[in-house]
């Protein structure tokens, strides 16, 4: 039988180097010398036949596409060797992603009914924005993420959940709270108040510029909740995706919801996962689960 070529605390080196991006912070992390860190990544790239990483100067190291491959499998390899190596009894992992908007409204719910089913599960949770989860599947940190289905790289496999429409909100004395509904040419009628994560500006903005009319951008906000309350005290109209059906911000203020008018864009509540390794059982266990969970939960 052929001996492994490369020693498991080869791969514990190059794992720190990707997780830190350089060679010298992974040496601080393990607390061994750099050199030792920099001959473990040239062994792992002669043995492989390809760089991992291209290397800054001044910036430290990013993955090239072959390393994302690469470390992404080493990472799914590690889970099929935990729960090998521990035992049946030892719980299985699963790392979840939850898009920062969307998580709260249906992560801790859906976590919590997923480990009633299956209570030999740890689910370990990444909250972060489109753009962080993105990254952290093409690298293998997370095997699933729960997000939106825009921007999502060619090298996932996405599972659609449930359809969600953008609307708008205002303040309760705002002249369009008499209305239900408005047009895109309402909209930009008003100061506008933005989420500026990433790929969702992009988004409402594609929305936005479908009439050939300016866009004024009052205010600029990741959170979702700064936004309600913008809009609650009249600093301006706000767009969102994410249902919430509490009608008041946090301080108190009433808000009205209305829809928009028109053929808008098919926007889904999705499951991404990396085609770069097969999903681990859990992982379909999961994904069936989170089908049959949208199915039956009904919208705010």
């Amino acid at each position: 039988m052929q001996s492994i070529p490369i020693s498991f605390r080869q791969i514990e080196f190059l794992l720190a180097v990707a997780d830190t991006g350089s060679t010298a912070a992974a040496s601080r992390l393990l607390n061994v010398s750099q050199p030792s860190v920099s001959l473990a990544i040239t062994r792992c790239e002669e043995i492989w036949g390809q760089p991992l990483f291209v290397r800054i100067v001044g910036q430290g190291m990013e993955l090239t596409s072959f390393g994302k491959h690469k470390v992404a499998e080493i990472r799914n390899l590690q889970k099929q060797a935990q729960s090998v190596l521990l035992g049946a009894d030892s719980p299985e992992y699963l790392d979840l992603g939850l898009f920062s908007t969307l998580g709260p409204q249906y992560g801790p719910d859906l976590i919590n009914r997923f480990k009633r089913d299956f209570p030999g599960t740890e689910i370990r949770l990444w909250e972060g924005d489109l753009g962080l989860l993105h990254q952290w599947l093409n690298e293998g940190r997370i095997d699933l993420a729960l997000l939106y289905d825009f921007g999502i790289p060619d090298e996932c496999d996405i599972t659609s959940l449930r359809r969600v429409d953008p609307y708008v909100l205002c303040a309760e004395d705002h002249p369009l709270a008499g209305r239900d509904d408005v047009t895109i040419a309402d909209i930009l009628e008003e100061p506008i108040i933005l989420i500026n994560l990433p790929y969702s500006r992009g988004f409402f903005l594609s929305l936005l510029r479908r009439e050939e009319q300016s866009v004024h951008i009052a205010y600029e906000t990741s959170s979702i909740e700064m936004l309600r309350s913008m809009v609650a005290n009249g600093l301006g109209i706000g767009l969102l995706a994410t249902d919430i059906p509490n009608t008041r911000s946090y301080d108190g203020k009433y808000i009205k919801r209305l829809q928009i008018r028109g053929e808008l864009p098919r926007h889904q509540i999705a499951l991404a996962r990396s085609t770069r390794v097969g999903p681990r059982p859990v992982v379909k266990n999961f994904i069936a689960f989170a089908r049959c969970y949208f199915d039956h939960v009904p919208q705010p």
